[in-house]
């Protein structure tokens, strides 16, 4: 198990640079925080909250290092809980995951809250660097106040896309605005015409212009659309 070599000392003890060294080598980066207000729904009475979660290729990487032969029915949510669970006791946290529940925590409402990131057309949250080719795996509890960096301003990068390229790339039609037909994904993942996107990845997500350099390797879509197909059968 990975232990925190940072040294915290003094009255303010942690920090977000100091958060993001101890989940670095899990290929994980810090992606936003808060101060919870009563409105946010977070659990407990945490003075900060950390949003901690992968963009691009990393934390595939290290998850395959860690587990060359992946076993059991979500083998990534249990090493994220066991990794990210390790990190969150060196750093004296709460770790909260997406994938515990029902209920479900507003993960997306805490993401927006804690960074830039917007709503897409097709539902997933566009982030203005990595488009679509990034996730959230945990919330990180402190019970303190921890000083946070102040936000960047930005703007969807929807908002300039004219062609809504997403929109028009599912071979079923599967994706609308405020609408995903996952019946009839699944439906099609299952025939031979759904090699590509069960292969590649969702060929609406694949169609986004913004984040090309952190779209996901075949292994690691295959992954995660194996996942999908087998989740919602």
């Amino acid at each position: 198990m990975h232990k925190l070599t940072t040294s915290l000392t003094g009255p303010t003890r942690m920090t977000v640079d100091a958060i993001a060294t101890a989940v670095a080598p899990f290929g994980f980066l810090v992606r936003g925080g808060f101060h919870p207000k009563t409105s946010d729904g977070v659990p407990g009475n945490s003075g900060t909250l950390v949003m901690i979660g992968n963009a691009g290729p990393a934390m595939w990487e290290a998850f395959r290092a860690a587990a060359s032969e992946p076993v059991g029915p979500d083998p990534l949510d249990a090493w994220t809980r066991e990794v990210l669970g390790g990190v969150a006791r060196d750093l004296g946290a709460t770790a909260l995951f997406p994938f515990d529940g029902p209920p479900y925590l507003p993960f997306q409402r805490w993401a927006m809250r804690g960074e830039a990131v917007f709503p897409s057309p097709i539902g997933p949250l566009i982030h203005p660097v990595y488009g679509l080719w990034h996730a959230y795996r945990a919330a990180l509890l402190f019970a303190e106040r921890i000083p946070l960096p102040a936000p960047v301003p930005a703007v969807s990068p929807c908002e300039g896309c004219a062609e809504k390229p997403c929109l028009s790339s599912c071979p079923v039609s599967a994706l609308a605005p405020g609408r995903y037909d996952v019946p009839a994904c699944v439906v099609f993942l299952d025939g031979p015409s759904g090699a590509g996107c069960l292969s590649l990845g969702c060929a609406a997500r694949r169609a986004c212009p913004v984040g090309r350099d952190y779209v996901y390797a075949p292994a690691q879509a295959g992954f995660h659309m194996a996942h999908f197909r087998s989740a919602n059968r």
